[in-house]
């Protein structure tokens, strides 16, 4: 398929901050670690992906079509929690982590698409999972910090299923970005009996999709989308159905995806090292970006 997509300019708030980080005026800020799961269910075509579309009203990618995920949590590391499948100290060496930090971002990922999705990776066992149920009450205690993860899982007499997913890319903000974050991306087949959330606080609409046509609509421009999230769609093109997903995660590296910005003169180039397709670049003089410059298969966001 033809990756090219809608040229759309640089964001105007990225050329004077990477001037500022390129004279070393701007300390980058810290990328805060974050996890979050593609949901795979399949269609009568193939496999689909669960998709939300952010608030507009949202500090980040507003407007923007993401995948559930969120921050971690401090208590996403809590050693007491319930756990089956693949161990801390396996996903570390997956990850790349210490096993702490591997748990944490795993817990994230299980938790977040829980809290937006409905959407709850874990079971009585290491062999079931649990049966649907009215958890709006927990999400939202979740949600607003009242418990944790752990402690969830303890009530309801739960583990986390950590193998039920799969580690399939690492991307982290780039450093002239004032917002950053350090994102695994994972992906999981839904589990049998669950339904995912219709309506998501911080999206105001959500959509099953295929691959295709995710990014036929993201090249169509009537998906925004960021690049981690429509080149993981890319990525999944050839699958033909949800557990293929899980299969071929585990061929994948995840060394981290950084985009990185060039500057000669007024000329500014944005790459992300092996996906050409997102590389931003145009004539951007010191006052701002004119809106008569091409720009060239860009994105509105570069994490």
């Amino acid at each position: 398929m033809d990756h090219q997509a809608k040229s759309l300019p640089m964001p105007p708030s990225w050329p004077a901050r990477i001037r500022a980080v390129e004279a070393g005026e701007l300390t980058p800020p810290v990328p805060k670690p974050s996890a979050t799961i593609v949901l795979l269910r399949d269609g009568a075509a193939g496999p689909e992906a669960y998709l939300l579309r952010r608030r507009a009203s949202m500090a980040f990618a507003a407007g923007m079509y993401a995948y559930p995920g969120g921050g971690v949590d401090p208590r996403d590391a809590d050693g007491e929690i319930g756990w089956a499948g693949p161990s801390p100290q396996e996903w570390g060496a997956r990850l790349g982590v210490d096993p702490g930090t591997a748990q944490a971002v795993v817990c994230a990922a299980v938790r977040e698409t829980f809290e937006e999705a409905g959407v709850l990776l874990a079971g009585p066992d290491a062999s079931g999972t649990a049966p649907p149920r009215d958890w709006s009450a927990e999400r939202a205690a979740l949600e607003a910090h009242e418990i944790s993860f752990a402690g969830f899982l303890r009530e309801h007499g739960l583990v986390l299923r950590s193998d039920l997913l799969a580690g399939w890319a690492r991307w982290v903000t780039p450093a002239f970005e004032e917002r950053r974050y350090d994102t695994w991306f994972f992906v999981a087949a839904m589990p049998p009996g669950q339904l995912a959330a219709l309506e998501v606080g911080e999206a105001d609409k959500v959509a099953w999709l295929s691959p295709a046509d995710a990014v036929q609509g993201y090249e169509q421009g009537r998906y925004g989308m960021l690049p981690p999230t429509v080149t993981v769609l890319r990525e999944l093109l050839p699958l033909r159905a949800a557990a293929e997903a899980l299969s071929a995660a585990s061929s994948r590296g995840l060394d981290p995806i950084l985009g990185r910005a060039e500057v000669a003169g007024d000329r500014m180039t944005v790459r992300w090292s092996g996906y050409e397709e997102l590389t931003i670049d145009g004539h951007y003089p010191q006052e701002g970006p004119s809106p008569d410059e091409p720009q060239r298969r860009g994105s509105p966001d570069g994490t």
